[in-house]
Formats: structure tokens, sequence, C-alpha cells
């Protein structure tokens, strides 16, 4: 199992990866109770492949890609998003590995704090974060549906947690 940047090739995986992990059958990060549509696009992920100050590091082993995230440099910030795991994959430490990858990118970029927004309902998978260091900051942010193709099912606004980098 090895962590490397992604690229344009890596595009198609990661679209199927993400979509299993948020909107597919069985994993604990399934979201689709909350949100119809997939989670993301071909058109998505090469515009955060192109972002400036930003990355998508992938966790890649004899079953093709097991996970991936998304970092992007945010003034002293880093933003941590689509952490996802194949949901045959979860538990087996991938989201760790990819965590400490991330927070070892920020270090890099002497950035003092690593950022993520989770929907508030998410309460498993908000104490998994903070079973990683992250703390909520008392923010609260809206969360807006993908005006393509995301369809909520309840109103929903996101937390947001941060953790230093130390």
């Amino acid at each position: 199992m090895h962590i490397q940047l992604a690229t344009t090739e890596d595009v198609p995986e990661l679209v199927g990866l993400v979509n299993k992990a948020y909107r597919g059958e069985g994993g604990w990060t399934n979201e689709s109770h909350l949100i119809g549509g997939p989670r993301t696009t071909v058109a998505d992920i090469d515009e955060l492949l192109r972002e400036q100050g930003a990355v998508i590091l992938t966790v890649w082993d004899d079953g093709g890609l097991a996970g991936c995230v998304y970092l992007k440099k945010a003034g002293d910030k880093l933003y941590l998003g689509m952490l996802s795991v194949s949901p045959v994959r979860q538990g087996g430490g991938i989201g760790r590995r990819l965590m400490a990858a991330a927070m070892e990118h920020a270090r890099q970029q002497g950035c003092t704090a690593v950022r993520i927004t989770v929907i508030s309902l998410r309460d498993e998978l908000i104490g998994w974060y903070e079973r990683q260091g992250f703390r909520r900051t008392g923010e609260i942010e809206p969360f807006h549906a993908g005006d393509r193709f995301e369809t909520l099912k309840q109103p929903l606004e996101l937390a947001v947690l941060e953790k230093q980098v130390g």
C-alpha cells in the first residue's frame, strides 16, 4: 500500500471511489439517506486537480485505488475534504493513513491547522474526526446542494472542525 499524488489519469477511478464511499451501498461513510445523486463527477475532480494550491492524495494497493483525500492550502490552514475509503476496505486503517499523510502535507506547506467541514447530523463521522484530534470550532456553514445532481432529503448544515498542526 502506498500513497501518491493523483493525476488526471486517475480521475475515472477517483469518481468511482468517491461515489461508492458517499452514495453507494455499504460502508459507514454513506450519506445517501441524507443526499441523493452522485457525490462527484469527472468534471468536478478535474477541476479540483487544477486548483492552485490543491492536491488529491491517493492510496493504492494490489486491489487498485483504496482511498483518497482532497487537500487545499488556504492562508495558513489546509482544507481537507472528500476523504474517501472504498466501502469494502473501511475499518482497515486507510483513513488514518490518509489523515497522517494530510497532516504531513500541512506541515510541509507551513500550515498551522487543518480544517474540515462535516454534515452536522453525521455524529459517527464527527466522532471519528474527533478521535483523530479534530475539535469543533463552533462555526456552522450552510450546505449547498450541487446545482447539477445533488438532492437534499432534509435541510443540512456543516459543522467546522480543526486540528492544530504540531
